[in-house]
C-alpha cells in the first residue's frame, strides 16, 4: 500500500495531484465535470491517502470535504492562500502546463512541506531502528501517533 499526499483543484474541471511520502509526484490528471467519483477513483488508483489539500486558506470546498471523508485523511489549507505569482512560478519549474493540475499540485506540495522535517525526522528514526515499513510509520506519525509508540507498538506486537 502506498502512502501518498493528494492535491485537489475544484471547479468545471477537476484535478488531482498525488505525491508519495517522499515528495514525488506519482500521478497527476484533470477532467472537466470530473466529480466526486472520479477524483476518488483516481486516488485510490495512485494510493492511500494520509493528506487532502487545497490551495485555499478558508475556502475548502463542500467536494474536497466529501473526498476526504472518503478516506478519513487529514486535511490540509494552507495558512494563506497560495498567489498566483507563486503558482505560476511554480508551475514553470515544474513544467505543469494545465492550471488545474499546477493548482492541485502546489496544494499537495504545500502540504507535503509543511510535514518535510517531520517526515524526515521519521525516516532517520525507522533507519536507525530498522523498522521495515518507513512509509507505514510515516503514515501513522502523520496520523497522529507518535513514532516511540509507533516503535513500542512493533515491538510489543514481535513478543
Amino acid at each position: 500500500m502506498t502512502h501518498i499526499i493528494v492535491g485537489i483543484d475544484t471547479g468545471k474541471t477537476s484535478a488531482v495531484a498525488c505525491i508519495d511520502l517522499d515528495g514525488n509526484l506519482l500521478h497527476i490528471a484533470h477532467k472537466r465535470n470530473g466529480g466526486i467519483k472520479w477524483i476518488v477513483d483516481s486516488i485510490r488508483n495512485a494510493g492511500t491517502p494520509i493528506i487532502i489539500a487545497n490551495d485555499k486558506h478558508a475556502r475548502t470546498s463542500s467536494l474536497i470535504k466529501k473526498v476526504n471523508a472518503s478516506f478519513c485523511a487529514m486535511l490540509y489549507t494552507p495558512e494563506r492562500d497560495i498567489s498566483m505569482y507563486a503558482k505560476r512560478h511554480f508551475a514553470r519549474r515544474m513544467s505543469i502546463g494545465n492550471p488545474h493540475e499546477r493548482d492541485a499540485y502546489i496544494s499537495a506540495r504545500k502540504a507535503y512541506n509543511a510535514h518535510a522535517n517531520k517526515l524526515n525526522q521519521v525516516e532517520r528514526i525507522a533507519r536507525k531502528n530498522n523498522f521495515a515499513d518507513i512509509d507505514a510509520m510515516k503514515a501513522k506519525v502523520i496520523g497522529r501517533h507518535s513514532a516511540r509508540e509507533v516503535l513500542e507498538n512493533r515491538n510489543a506486537n514481535r513478543r
